[in-house]
C-alpha cells in the first residue's frame, strides 16, 4: 500500500511538473488597418475577440493599428489578417473583403473622410 501511494504521489508531481514546463503559446502581433472611427474600433475589437485563439484585440485609432494577443496553437497572423478582411477592413497587405466592406456604415468605408465620434 505504501508503494502504491508513493507511485501515485510521484505521478501526480510529475504531471504537474510537465504542465509547468510547457512553452508559452501566447504571442502578439500588430497590423495597420483602414479603420476610421470609434464604431470601427468597437467592431474590430468585438469581432476579433470572438475569433478562435484571440485573447485580446486593441485598436489604436491614432495610428490605426490593431494589436492582437493570441494563442499560436489556435491561430496565426495570416488567419488574423483574413479575419480582419472579413470584418471589412484592410490588414497590412490584405485588402478588405469587398462584400463586408460595402456592408459597413458609410462613415467607416475607406473612401469616407476621417471623423471623430
Amino acid at each position: 500500500m505504501k508503494n502504491l501511494l508513493s507511485v501515485f504521489a510521484f505521478l501526480l508531481v510529475f504531471s504537474f511538473g510537465a504542465n509547468a514546463q510547457k512553452a508559452s503559446t501566447t504571442e502578439e502581433v500588430s497590423f495597420k488597418t483602414s479603420a476610421k472611427c470609434g464604431m470601427c474600433k468597437k467592431r474590430i475589437e468585438r469581432d476579433l475577440g470572438l475569433t478562435k485563439g484571440v485573447e485580446k484585440a486593441t485598436l489604436n485609432l491614432d495610428d490605426k493599428t490593431v494589436k492582437i494577443v493570441y494563442n499560436s496553437k489556435k491561430t496565426n497572423p495570416a488567419k488574423l489578417k483574413q479575419n480582419i478582411s472579413k470584418i471589412g477592413y484592410d490588414a497590412d497587405d490584405v485588402v478588405a473583403n469587398k462584400k463586408s466592406h460595402d456592408a459597413l456604415p458609410e462613415c467607416c468605408q475607406k473612401d469616407a473622410e476621417a471623423h471623430l465620434d
